[in-house]
């Protein structure tokens, strides 16, 4: 079948499908919402609506983004607006079947927000909510609304029409397209694409190869995960094109096996594209020919890096080379080859189908387009993100991540990863773009956003994410194997009080040694989360030195519990609760804690009734307290006396 007709087809049975008699259950199932519990929440709709004989489509959908509210189901009775519910359990769903499906009450005290025209009493708008209103859904347009492994909902929805228009067009024409909307790499550095491609056609030599790099090793980065879970064949579409411009035959999406699912509906793209024409020999009937391979990662931080992903590809063990010859000249096999992540492959998808001088409005001046975040940490709304290039940071966290957990003062956001940099408040106006984060000392990298509040220690955060990056060095080189092991003991030390005077200057000299020095760009980026918080904390980095102290109280080794007299009343709880016996005092005694015992574990900060609140964590200084158990009644004695004195 031509695919024109496919298209005609698919769009009529998607038609038909928005204006069904029946309803419509659409269930978030990508690994958030799996996470949640939606797959208890689909088995009870499927129960529920055969106990009630009621005949409904239910879809399975990818990730919408608003992950805080997981697990989501919408309900779209016919002619009405699409309702979506959040933080659904089984007991809900199935109350909301009875209520809105028989009863015809939409529920709207359960109500997230609505999709369509119109208005329901109660609900508001779902994209006028202040998690999404800033944003502009391009690389994510179908995320949460199609069925992820029916491609015919995809075609339906534009899908494979840029690559059906690249087909129409030379080689050369695309990549001046992609060149027109100036989309760059959406992985790291944000290498502008289209000369990227350019290098790679201009090679010389027939073989070439295209990856598509899906070898998300960042923590809490899931923009790779949900974007392949959600929305596999915008990706898909985007490697036909680049495959068609660069002039290559073969391609291989390089994923962590840690992405069952997103393996798994890769997987059924691939043989959906296979039936349609879009992969294998002459594709379409157009002379192009191309086919795609997946190749699992073992999960090794270091094989984002390109060269070393593609030695992994190779069989051998992902190790950086040094560069040049890039790979554009001499990669995979030592021939040329081109490697763009998920969100450019998904971007590239869009400009063909909607043109480069559309996409080039979107963004800033040197920074076009869109980007996707994962928006995880101490921020009230987590999820996955997509907002202008040029955004500002505190329009980020205030306007889209609802602001900081509990009303607590935001204090710094981690931005692209392990490798990336700790931006204080100060740079709330920032304006996130390329540049502007190398100038402030972070990357872009590949979208993760960490927020941290009043309460994280900034040098033990550095000295987290120096531990990540130092574990997951391949070694090769001298810099980073051993430099990162000298920085993070050097951070350890300080964090458990064995800071000296002058650490925090031969902590810079190493990161800068590390940095400028090392083969690859784990080790250039890995001392960034340092030099940062260096850089904007360097009155904390003091503190643990000179005062032995941590001023967040999180560093366990600076910090000290005791138990106030003045407001212990011998309950015991504390006493029974600590679990190596450091409390000692009888009933009716004021209760002791032997700091030599005590393994700072906070057990009897969180037990202690907050009606006495006897319990207190300090840093960098010793309580005058008692060192033995003395009476309740002897130490309210000396209250009074001591209240008595005062005139």
């Amino acid at each position: 079948m031509a695919f024109d007709e496919i298209r005609k087809q698919a769009i009529a049975e998607w038609e038909a499908l928005q204006h069904s008699d029946k309803p419509r259950i659409l269930v978030g199932t990508a690994t958030c919402g799996r996470a949640a519990g939606a797959l208890a929440v689909l088995e009870t709709i499927e129960r529920e609506l055969s106990r009630l004989g009621i005949e409904a489509t239910v879809t399975q959908v990818g990730c919408i983004g608003l992950c805080y509210a997981e697990p989501i189901v919408d309900i779209i009775k016919p002619n009405r607006p699409r309702i979506c519910y959040s933080s659904v359990t089984p007991e809900i769903i199935s109350r909301l079947i009875e209520d809105y499906l028989v009863n015809d009450n939409p529920r709207s005290d359960l109500a997230l927000g609505f999709i369509g025209e119109g208005s329901v009493d109660g609900i508001p708008k779902l994209f006028e909510l202040p998690m999404l209103k800033p944003q502009v859904r391009i690389s994510l347009r179908n995320c949460g609304h199609i069925d992820p492994t029916d491609i015919k909902q995809y075609i339906a929805n534009d899908g494979y029409s840029g690559f059906i228009k690249a087909l129409k067009m030379t080689p050369e024409e695309v990549i001046a397209e992609v060149k027109k909307s100036g989309v760059r790499g959406r992985g790291g550095a944000g290498f502008p694409t289209g000369q990227k491609w350019e290098f790679c056609r201009r090679s010389p030599g027939k073989e070439k190869y295209l990856i598509c790099n899906a070898d998300e090793g960042d923590p809490g980065a899931f923009m790779n995960r949900s974007q392949l879970e959600s929305d596999p064949h915008a990706v898909l579409e985007g490697i036909l094109i680049g495959a068609y411009a660069i002039g290559t035959t073969k391609g291989y999406i390089y994923c962590r096996a840690e992405y069952p699912l997103a393996v798994e509906r890769l997987n059924i793209a691939l043989e959906q594209m296979r039936e349609y024409g879009l992969l294998g020999e002459n594709i379409l009937g157009s002379g192009f020919s191309f086919d795609i391979e997946i190749k699992e990662g073992a999960g090794a931080f270091v094989c984002g890096e390109e060269t070393a992903l593609m030695a992994s590809i190779e069989g051998k063990r992902g190790m950086p080379r040094s560069r040049p010859p890039f790979p554009a000249v001499s990669g995979l096999w030592g021939k040329p080859t081109n490697i763009n992540n998920v969100g450019t492959w998904a971007d590239v998808a869009a400009v063909l189908q909607k043109g480069g001088e559309w996409y080039s409005h979107f963004g800033s001046e040197t920074s076009k387009g869109t980007k996707t975040f994962s928006l995880a940490g101490k921020v009230a709304r987590t999820g996955l993100i997509e907002v202008p290039m040029g955004i500002r940071l505190g329009d980020i966290i205030y306007e889209v991540g609802g602001g900081i957990v509990g009303g607590k003062k935001f204090k710094a956001v981690l931005t692209g990863g392990p490798s990336g940099g700790c931006l204080p408040a100060s740079m709330l106006e920032l304006s996130v773009d390329y540049e502007n984060l190398t100038k402030a000392g972070s990357i872009m990298g590949s979208g993760g956003m960490l927020v941290a509040d009043e309460d994280t220690c900034m040098v033990d955060m550095a000295r987290f994410f120096l531990s990540f990056t130092q574990a997951e060095s391949c070694g090769k080189c001298v810099p980073c194997r051993v430099g990162t092991r000298q920085m993070l003991d050097s951070l350890e030390r300080i964090t458990q009080g064995g800071g000296q005077p002058g650490d925090i200057e031969r902590l810079e000299q190493l990161a800068h040694l590390v940095l400028s020095t090392s083969l690859c760009a784990l080790g250039g980026t890995a001392p960034n989360p340092v030099l940062t918080t260096i850089r904007y904390f360097r009155d904390e980095y003091e503190a643990h030195i000179y005062q032995k102290r941590c001023p967040a109280l999180v560093c366990s080794k600076l910090i000290s519990y005791y138990i106030l007299p003045d407001k212990c009343e011998g309950c015991g709880i504390c006493l029974r609760a600590c679990p190596v016996e450091a409390i000692t005092g009888g009933k009716r005694m004021v209760h002791v804690i032997d700091q030599d015992k005590c393994t700072k574990c906070g057990t009897c900060l969180s037990v202690c009734p907050e009606r006495f609140s006897a319990v207190v964590k300090v840093s960098g200084e010793k309580l005058d307290v008692p060192s033995e158990p003395i009476p309740v009644v002897s130490s309210r004695a000396k209250r009074k006396s001591e209240s008595s004195d005062k005139p």
